[in-house]
């Protein structure tokens, strides 16, 4: 089973960046999937999830309007468009894989997100 994230990097604040994650191993359209994201001296906070089908979507509250996840069932990948970063956005971000059925649990290996001027 493989998560690989992609997509990180240093963008100044009100910017945006499209975050991929190319899922292997594993029934991709049987899992959701979401991301997380974990802040310097802070808890893993998730960010996103998108239900197997694509159907339904949940944000952290605050997340909502500026962040939008999607996925591609048929290229085993999923995305997090994220616009007008802050700062506060700066953080490694996670791809995750759930299955509700078998509980399985995947991660990947995260990829860097810096927001600053």
């Amino acid at each position: 089973v493989q998560l690989v994230e992609s997509g990180g990097g240093l963008v100044q604040p009100g910017g945006s960046l499209r975050l991929s994650c190319a899922a292997s191993g594993f029934t991709f359209s049987m899992y959701a999937m979401s991301w997380y994201r974990q802040a310097p001296g802070k808890e893993r906070e998730l960010v996103a999830t998108i239900n197997s089908a694509a159907g339904s979507t949940h944000y952290k509250g605050s997340l909502k309007g500026r962040f939008t996840i999607s996925r591609d069932n048929a290229k085993n990948t999923v995305h997090l468009q994220m616009n007008s970063l802050k700062p506060d956005d700066t953080a490694l971000y996670y791809c995750n894989a759930y299955s509700p059925v078998t509980e399985y649990d995947y991660w990947g290996q995260g990829t860097q997100v810096t927001v600053s001027s």
